[in-house]
């Protein structure tokens, strides 16, 4: 059930107004990817888009409630309460070392091999050199630990590359799954030049077509 048909019968607090835009905007956002073509994609890579879009939705409300601090607190309840924010998600972004978690599935240790957490939960600094860094399966994130994406975010499987100024690169963007991690033993993020990629020649037709795909979205 869509959210505006959850709230049909129900007066919001003072300033659902203000943000009432941008929710819907997500929430369409939201209902495009769960209608998105599957052709040529694995049955995994169906939900990286939906998961990425939840945790920007979930973000913005976070950084109004407890960055900027101008939302009340009646508008903030009246949000998780009516299933809009994910109340469980925030929660634990305002706990040490879990600022930026991509996802409550990431730390579920009953869904990963050994009870341990998603590989996103290893800082890329801290991984093995000549690690393959790929996505996680659920999540599609590849980095949520240390902040190594832009302005600090998490790594996604779609995330662009960075030239040396840190602006993002139009000819030249990450083919992650495919890039080594750093073997210098700095805690530059992936996204710099010192990543190796992989030739995209050397690649079989599925892989080729399912990175065509991913870069459409």
């Amino acid at each position: 059930m869509s959210y505006r048909r959850r709230l049909k019968n129900k007066k919001p607090p003072e300033g659902w107004e203000l943000i009432e835009e941008v929710i819907e905007d997500f929430e369409q956002q939201m209902k495009e990817a769960v209608n998105e073509e599957h052709e040529g994609k694995r049955k995994a890579e169906l939900t990286w888009k939906i998961h990425r879009i939840h945790w920007e939705k979930n973000r913005f409300v976070y950084d109004l409630m407890y960055q900027r601090k101008v939302m009340s607190r009646d508008l903030f309840d009246y949000l998780v309460r009516e299933k809009i924010a994910d109340g469980a998600l925030i929660s634990k972004w305002r706990k040490p070392g879990y600022e930026i978690l991509c996802s409550m599935l990431a730390i579920q240790r009953n869904n990963h091999n050994f009870g341990t957490t998603a590989m996103c939960r290893v800082p890329l600094r801290l991984r093995a050199p000549h690690q393959r860094i790929t996505p996680d399966v659920q999540s599609g994130c590849i980095s949520c630990a240390s902040g190594d994406g832009r302005f600090g975010g998490p790594v996604w499987w779609n995330t662009p590359m960075e030239d040396d100024k840190g602006e993002p690169e139009e000819e030249n963007r990450a083919v992650w799954g495919q890039g080594e991690a750093p073997t210098d033993g700095s805690d530059l993020p992936v996204g710099s030049k010192r990543v190796e990629l992989a030739d995209e020649d050397d690649l079989d037709d599925e892989v080729k077509q399912r990175l065509k795909s991913l870069r459409k979205s």
